[in-house]
């Protein structure tokens, strides 16, 4: 598949990814919907009305919108002839638009001169804990080896309801909370600003169509549920986190900001990079059961920049493919109460670490617990962030000559508001 819009073998948005998101520029500031080529982005509200598919012919206004919700309600079939027309009309083949300079013209925007918004209005959001690694790291910190990895873990993909509200997309600056600690187990709680903030490297999926309230999503037809994949930060403050969670769980230490990559890499997009899913042991329930592979080879790294410096230092190298449960594990869980899953609903996949040192996806794991130091160069160390730090996250697929990017998801640490 060769396009006529010329593409760096280095750039993570050739013709066969085409993730879509949504943006807006100086000289029309309404919020619209785009898909990446290269370095440019094909305004999709400039072409709806090439989109004359059979299933897209009547519904053209949804890339008038400005998110991508209402066609992500549409479905999978759907999602296939959209992708499928936005790919030839910019096939070196296809005439339509590499001939109409005037339309080219209007519908090609720099993404260099673009503004990037969130893609979807999101609903809901969850986060589940679905690296095993992280899970057994942070369970050998806080309750030793035996006791690393609670009874429930191998059983069922464990999550929680996170804000939707405080999700932003990539460049948004996150502040420092303030909040309840206890730095002293034998004293009492203070008050003030958060001492051990964190980065975790995650991943999330949006959702399409959901179901009906009392209606599960059978793990059969989960993939006609799941559009597409984007990087995630979920900014963590550890030390409000440690003195809050128990009986409840995570709450203030996790509501403070949530940052995603700008483009939705669909999953037609990922296809080629399946691999083999994690072994798991013990088998787990029927519900929860499928063969065919839908774990992904994408590799991730996180970068720290801090703000005295003009070079990030990779702290993290990891990858996706280290997930012990499925997208498909997650949604079929998330619903089999009957819970309604909605279009634009995200969910995340935990922080993804490794087996090695150098894989782990926090600072919690990288620092363990405050005891080692994380190397940045120029003599600088971290344990946990400090203000003005840039957390930059990346990723991708590459093999066959191909590669397939999400572009950056990134965020700068703020100073904490200082409150009587």
């Amino acid at each position: 598949m060769k396009s006529f819009i010329e593409v760096s073998p280095d750039s993570d948005f050739p013709v066969q990814n085409l993730p879509y998101g949504v943006f807006s520029t100086c000289d029309n500031p309404s919020q619209r919907i785009g898909v990446a080529i290269g370095n440019l982005i094909l305004d999709l509200s400039v072409i709806s009305h090439l989109f004359n598919g059979p299933l897209l012919k009547s519904k053209q206004n949804v890339f008038k919108q400005s998110r991508l919700n209402d066609f992500l309600g549409l479905g999978f079939k759907v999602w296939h002839e959209a992708r499928s027309t936005i790919q030839n009309l910019l096939s070196a083949d296809t005439p339509t638009l590499r001939d109409d300079g005037e339309l080219r013209k209007r519908c090609f925007v720099p993404q260099s001169s673009a503004t990037m918004h969130l893609p979807v209005d999101i609903g809901d959001y969850t986060d589940f804990y679905s690296s095993l690694n992280h899970a057994t790291n942070v369970g050998i910190m806080f309750r030793g080896k035996d006791n690393a990895l609670m009874p429930n873990w191998k059983h069922i993909p464990v999550g929680y309801h996170g804000r939707a509200s405080s999700v932003v997309v990539s460049g948004t600056a996150i502040r420092r909370p303030n909040g309840q600690t206890r730095p002293k187990d034998d004293e009492p709680p203070v008050f003030g600003p958060c001492k051990l903030m964190d980065f975790e490297l995650e991943m999330a999926f949006l959702t399409g169509p959901g179901n009906e309230l009392g209606n599960p999503i059978p793990i059969s037809k989960a993939h006609e549920h799941i559009f597409g994949m984007v990087l995630m930060n979920d900014w963590s403050a550890r030390d409000i986190q440690k003195w809050e969670y128990v009986p409840l769980g995570p709450f203030l230490g996790k509501n403070l900001g949530t940052s995603i990559s700008p483009w939705v890499v669909t999953m037609e997009a990922l296809m080629p990079f399946a691999v083999d899913n994690y072994v798991q042991d013990p088998q787990p329930f029927p519900y929860l059961q499928h063969d065919d592979k839908y774990s992904f080879d994408i590799n991730l790294q996180v970068a720290i920049k801090p703000n005295d410096s003009s070079n990030a230092t990779v702290v993290c190298r990891s990858n996706f493919r280290h997930m012990y449960w499925t997208m498909k594990q997650q949604l079929a869980h998330h619903t089999i109460t009957g819970c309604n899953i909605r279009p634009g609903d995200l969910l995340a996949s935990g922080t993804i670490s490794g087996p090695k040192e150098d894989s782990y996806g926090s600072l919690l794991e990288l620092s363990w617990k405050g005891t080692k130091s994380v190397e940045l160069g120029d003599g600088k160390v971290r344990k946990f962030l400090q203000d003005g730090d840039e957390v930059i996250i990346s990723g991708f697929c590459q093999g066959n000559g191909l590669k397939i990017g999400f572009g950056s998801c990134s965020g700068k640490l703020l100073p904490a508001l200082p409150i009587a």
